[in-house]
């Protein structure tokens, strides 16, 4: 698997010194380092307001930050994500990032019978990388891999973005050192 030259990574962790944001600045490093154009952005450092407080049906104006990243998803090749799985989904700060960027006419838009969306970020590739205390295959067994089909199919590939590479790194609470590492490596791996 080979990661395209212009490469937008986004660490999904509300708190710029977590794990996440360690796992998103290793995939950027290893962009970089085999050659890729890498931006790297910081969901903790973005200002907005998560609530799209009037649905669909009226548009509220995106703030700077929200403006910035959905140019960096245009330009990008390959979105790398990192993030963690707070109650079996994303923290709401990143579900309120998709809420208020992936909008129709932006991210998708229905067209003659509107059953099925045309996808208006084709033609890029996704990789995910979700931290958990739950273990992976707990979160396979137990629960379906609720979260993990729901990032890949009802809001990634809906838009456009086809993923090439998801992967749940846990149980993250208990890990040794090494196993930090391990996930380091992987992180790096995905941009690769």
């Amino acid at each position: 698997m080979t990661v395209s030259a212009r490469v937008l990574v986004l660490c999904g962790h509300p708190d710029e010194t977590s794990l996440c944001s360690a796992l998103a600045t290793a995939a950027a490093e290893a962009a970089q380092a085999r050659g890729a154009e890498v931006r790297h952005m910081q969901l903790s450092a973005m200002t907005f307001d998560l609530n799209l407080a009037g649905g669909y049906k009226t548009r509220q104006e995106h703030e700077p930050d929200l403006l910035a990243f959905l140019e960096a998803l245009r330009w990008c090749d390959t979105f790398i994500l990192v993030h963690p799985l707070w109650w079996g989904a994303a923290p709401a700060k990143l579900k309120g990032l998709f809420d208020r960027v992936f909008l129709p006419g932006i991210a998708f838009a229905y067209e003659g019978d509107g059953h099925f969306p045309k996808k208006l970020l084709e033609g890029r590739t996704a990789r995910v990388l979700i931290t958990a205390d739950t273990p992976p295959w707990y979160l396979w067994l137990g629960y379906r891999n609720g979260w993990p089909n729901i990032i890949r199919r009802q809001i990634l590939d809906f838009i456009g973005l086809k993923v090439t590479h998801l992967k749940v790194l846990g149980p993250i609470r208990a890990a040794t050192p090494t196993q930090i590492q391990q996930y380091l490596e992987t992180a790096r791996k995905l941009a690769s």
